[in-house]
């Protein structure tokens, strides 16, 4: 027999709190003069330094860059999503 009802629910149950459950763990963050900091946003920070120094790099040795417009913005996402995935993944 099928189950119809409350009993269909009874028995997705398990399955149900567990996807809820999931996402219980605690976010990583970082505390920094007593202040707590998300990683994300450590990363960010990280990002975009390490970016003015590589455009710093750049005017430097005297490489002209095309679209600095979308590279600078696309390098910092790029070092910021590297710096997340290398520490906290």
């Amino acid at each position: 027999m099928k189950a119809r009802g409350p009993w269909r629910i009874a028995k997705c149950w398990p399955a149900s709190a567990a996807f809820v459950l999931a996402g219980c763990a605690r976010a990583p963050s970082f505390d920094i003069l007593g202040s707590f900091f998300p990683a994300w946003l450590v990363c960010l920070t990280a990002g975009l330094l390490l970016t003015v120094a590589f455009r710093w790099l750049l005017l430097r040795i005297q490489i002209v860059i095309a679209a600095p417009v979308l590279t600078y913005p696309s390098l910092t996402a790029l070092i910021t999503l590297a710096l997340w995935l290398a520490f906290f993944r």
